[in-house]
């Protein structure tokens, strides 16, 4: 065989083989490698979402305290936790040095009445002699003037009266709202000091939800909106937007929503807490949620192509709503996906296609 005859025959020979690698190569698969569900898209009205979390605090917390110092305290009538009603009863001082300063104000007061009576007794016989030119006019006048001093005296002493019973009313610090007691920092038998912080006040039992939202969503938000967050326990709890802080922080880029929460349910001050807002409905289109696969950090359909083959497609997923999930971006409104069994299939798949397990 010269080199000719062989050149001619290698060259047959590798194109006998290539012809063969591809033959095998579009040969789609002989057999299903699974049986799954499918399903179409479909147009459902869903309501958009922001997610966000945030603290949940007192909409008012009050600090209470008392006008006095150096004043012991007799008795504190309330705990934390109690419901309590505007002006009823929290805090009771001692009452002994304040009652006789009371009592001293009052006797002064019975002093600088009596002394007006003399006085303006006086007062009138000085104008009778004055009149009938029995005495000097200095001397009459001399007596009158003693009847404004007298009653100048008297009101000072009405003043110290009414101080000294200010001052014992303040002996009992009193609700100023309706709420319930958040904190106390005072104990019987402690002498205090004006102003100290004793007891803390929520007024109206009422809290509020404050999420930080980036600009983007804080623009989204308005007054009113629903909000949903999750108690502890699990249960839902509902509020509604108060308002929205009319600044962002100029280093965050961020805004605060405040959400009243009528029913805080399981949720207390302090707590940190996750939830959503509400926004307006729209239509989108969506696809169960068990046929999205997570696969490397992205979201993944896959389609049933002709022959039922399937393809596997990246998808941009929006908002979430019970067992379906809105598809904003990868898909189309015409094409069938896999439901179950979705997790375990590879692109280029052959499927064999039957009915979902609850059908």
């Amino acid at each position: 065989m010269t080199a000719s005859d062989l050149r001619a025959l290698l060259a047959i020979s590798c194109g006998l083989l290539l012809a063969a690698c591809g033959a095998d190569q579009a040969a789609p698969p002989s057999t299903p490698s699974l049986s799954v569900s499918v399903a179409e898209p479909a147009m459902q009205t869903l309501p958009r979402r922001i997610a966000a979390s945030g603290s949940v605090a007192a909409w008012e917390e009050v600090v209470l305290g008392v006008e006095l110092s150096g004043q012991r305290v007799a008795s504190v009538d309330v705990e934390v936790g109690d419901e309590v009603r505007e002006g009823q009863p929290l805090l009771q001082l001692d009452t002994r040095t304040l009652g006789m300063e009371l009592r001293q104000a009052q006797a002064a007061l019975a002093q600088a009445e009596a002394n007006l009576s003399v006085a303006s007794a006086n007062a009138r016989r000085g104008e009778m002699l004055k009149r009938e030119q029995l005495v000097a006019a200095s001397e009459a006048d001399q007596l009158i003037a003693g009847e404004l001093t007298a009653r100048a005296q008297r009101d000072t002493a009405l003043s110290q009266v009414e101080n000294a019973r200010l001052r014992l009313g303040f002996a009992t610090l009193r609700a100023p709202h309706d709420g319930v007691i958040s904190a106390r920092n005072v104990q019987p038998g402690q002498v205090i000091t004006a102003g100290a912080e004793l007891l803390r006040l929520i007024r109206d039992q009422r809290l509020e939800w404050r999420a930080e939202l980036p600009e983007a969503a804080l623009v989204q938000v308005a007054e009113g909106m629903p909000v949903r967050l999750q108690a502890p326990d699990g249960q839902p709890v509902e509020g509604s937007v108060r308002t929205i802080s009319p600044g962002l922080d100029s280093r965050s880029r961020t805004g605060t929503v405040y959400a009243d929460l009528p029913d805080p349910g399981g949720l207390r001050a302090g707590m940190y807490a996750p939830g959503e807002i509400l926004l307006a409905e729209r239509e989108v289109r969506t696809v169960p949620a068990a046929a999205i696969v997570e696969r490397d950090g992205y979201r993944y359909l896959f389609v049933v192509g002709e022959g039922d083959v399937v393809a596997q497609r990246r998808v941009e997923l929006g908002a979430r709503s019970g067992d379906v999930v809105e598809v904003t971006e990868g898909l189309q409104g015409d094409e069938r996906v896999v439901v179950e069994g979705a997790g375990f299939l590879a692109d280029g798949d052959l499927v064999r296609v039957v009915a979902a397990s609850g059908g």
